[in-house]
């Protein structure tokens, strides 16, 4: 009997903010990965408990911004039906801001950008979880976001910076992060394009900084960020 391959859909909000390396990790997993793009594929075909896995990408919008971007509308409706059903759901940045809506939580403006790389702090849950592989002892990771979001109280809030209190967030398979494990350092040379408008208007950010972290930084994820994934599928 023909075993069947397990599928990864990936909803993309913009081309340059992919998954990076965890594309990689998801193959080597066996998962067969799919991508469909925001804005542009229809995302109401989708079935909400099809996909073995669904990841809710990053992005330049606001997770409240339906009027402007009516396809929110439709990612509101798949994760809320997904979640709940206990399915595999992982987001990532504003995917992460999407999950925390469409569990009844808030989406708000942060009290400035949170650009660059930074440690987390883990909760105790968290040092109980697959983000362990990102202690503050081991790597700081990379934050892009302006928005931060609240959360039910039936969630397990994982980790924390000083200024975004949640910054990872468990509820039963779903698991969202609103930093970005799958970051490579050649990936990022295409965001410093994309988001430069954001880094210019940005006090105290330049491309050269971010790229000299970057360099400094990045090449952990290739051992945390991954670690961290196949933990986190391992237990699925």
């Amino acid at each position: 009997m023909v075993k069947k391959q397990k599928i990864a859909l990936a909803i993309r909000h913009v081309a340059f903010e992919d998954l990076g390396l965890f594309e990689r990790v998801l193959e080597a997993a066996g998962y067969q990965v799919r991508y469909l793009e925001a804005g542009m594929d229809e995302l109401t075909w989708i079935e909400p408990l099809g996909p073995d896995l669904l990841i809710i990408l990053g992005g330049p919008i606001s997770a409240n911004d339906e009027v402007r971007f009516p396809f929110i509308h439709d990612e509101l409706t798949l994760l809320e039906t997904r979640m709940h059903a206990g399915m595999p759901t992982l987001g990532v940045c504003l995917g992460a801001q999407l999950m925390a809506r469409a569990l009844g939580g808030k989406v708000t403006p942060g009290s400035r950008n949170e650009i660059g790389w930074a440690p987390l702090s883990l909760s105790e849950a968290g040092m109980d979880s697959p983000l362990r592989h990102l202690a503050p002892e081991k790597t700081p990771v990379l934050h892009w976001h302006g928005d931060i979001c609240e959360v039910p109280d039936d969630v397990d809030v994982l980790a924390s910076t000083a200024i975004t209190p949640v910054q990872a967030f468990r509820f039963k398979k779903s698991l969202a992060l609103q930093f970005h494990p799958e970051v490579t350092v050649h990936g990022l040379e295409r965001w410093y394009i994309g988001h430069l408008g954001e880094i210019e208007q940005t006090p105290g950010l330049s491309v050269e900084g971010l790229r000299e972290n970057t360099q400094r930084y990045g090449y952990n994820m290739d051992i945390y960020g991954v670690a961290f994934l196949e933990e986190w599928l391992d237990q699925l």
